[in-house]
């Protein structure tokens, strides 16, 4: 009987963790991947590739990792596609699902979201497609442009939708449809929030757990706004505009408070919540840290990430917004973090491991992404001790562990 209790639990262990959504950055967005005993310093050379997929089509996305494959969004001839690749790289499949941005910075922008044997994606058009993930069947679709009152932004839509339970929450950008919780079953509305009527701002929202409310928390184009969500209510809004309207960065949530963070030398703003996700007060504002589209991680206390006009990196304090340390060492752009160590992609080219060290910046490894063509925007992957880095239409799997 004991033996069949615990087959029975790991059978339901198994399908729970089948029917968790991938997430942009990793677990609950955070830019914090779970792998240990990765190596804390690389060979000059940099670390091994293990191998590299190539013609995934333009895009500045990134891989998720699900049902033991790798997915992926790229455009060919103006048409969006699924990549679905195995975990050696191989292409086992690719799915059409209509056409992304080919205007400037042409590519696909969204990550896809998978969920048990479903699969989301938004197009940088503001096409949301729900298909199988085994044939590509399309499932249902919305044109939030044209169903939800929204219109495109200047460099496309980017955010990749987030799933919670049986709820798709996007944002149109309307002056009435201004965020959307759709069933994700069936797309059908839950509800629609006017939010502030901003248009969106190629931000991935963030769904924070209080003891008595879920809150979403996204940027668009002049504001802030915390939307309770579970029906739409707008809970509060904090005016933060920039030069060009781009708030890229995923908010950061911890103990209380939430950090929102973007470029141009707009920099960040602490905002304090109380136990439903109201607004209480402006903690600290900090302009340095004005990351345009590299994201920040939140560890053990201090902030990471780098600036935008500055384009050095820094860290701060979580409690006071102090500013620890700048470094020029490598370029400015995208950090993630996994077991001690910040993993940074520069917009040159640069992939680096540096120590989270609050008292400096110490490059432990660096190397030169020489493959693929176009901007390094894409935002690095840690999976089962390989890191995952795309440039253009190349996939590369580096070895860490």
């Amino acid at each position: 009987m004991k033996r069949i209790f615990i087959a029975l639990g790991i059978i339901l262990s198994t399908l729970a963790s089948a029917q968790e959504p991938t997430q942009w950055r990793g677990p609950e967005s955070k830019g914090i991947y779970p792998d240990k005993g990765l190596l804390k310093e690389w060979p000059a050379e940099g670390p091994e590739m293990l191998w590299h997929a190539d013609g995934l089509g333009q895009g500045h996305s990134s891989p998720v990792f699900a049902k033991g494959k790798i997915y992926i969004t790229g455009m060919l001839n103006n048409i969006g596609h699924i990549f679905v690749l195995s975990n050696e790289g191989k292409l086992l499949s690719k799915f059409p699902y209509g056409e992304d941005f080919h205007e400037s910075y042409a590519g696909s922008r969204s990550s896809p979201t998978v969920v048990g044997d479903l699969l989301y994606v938004l197009s940088g058009q503001g096409l949301l497609v729900c298909m199988n993930v085994h044939d590509g069947k399309i499932q249902w679709s919305k044109n939030l442009f044209r169903d939800f009152d929204g219109r495109n932004i200047t460099w496309g839509i980017t955010e990749t939708v987030l799933v919670d339970g049986n709820t798709v929450y996007c944002t149109p950008g309307g002056s009435k449809h201004n965020v959307v919780a759709l069933d994700r079953f069936t797309g059908n509305v839950k509800w629609t929030s006017r939010g502030k009527g901003n248009l969106s701002a190629y931000c991935t929202p963030l769904l924070v757990n209080l003891p008595a409310a879920k809150v979403l928390v996204t940027h668009t184009a002049s504001n802030i706004i915390g939307i309770n969500a579970s029906d739409g209510t707008l809970l509060w809004s904090q005016h933060h505009p920039n030069q060009y309207s781009v708030h890229a960065n995923t908010p950061i949530y911890h103990d209380g408070a939430i950090y929102c963070f973007s470029g141009y030398g707009r920099g960040g703003v602490m905002i304090e919540l109380d136990n439903r996700g109201n607004k209480l007060n402006i903690k600290w504002t900090e302009k340095s840290l004005d990351s345009r589209m590299g994201g920040a991680v939140l560890i053990d206390g201090y902030i990471y990430g780098s600036g935008d006009n500055g384009r050095s990196w820094k860290c701060l304090d979580w409690n006071t917004g102090k500013k620890q340390y700048e470094s020029t060492l490598i370029g400015n752009g995208v950090v993630i973090f996994a077991d001690g160590m910040l993993f940074c992609y520069s917009q040159r080219g640069e992939l680096a491991m540096v120590r989270a060290n609050p008292d400096q910046f110490k490059v432990a490894g660096k190397t030169r992404v020489s493959m693929g063509s176009g901007q390094h925007w894409a935002h690095p992957v840690i999976d089962n001790g390989r890191l995952f880095v795309r440039h253009g239409s190349v996939l590369m799997a580096y070895k860490i562990k």
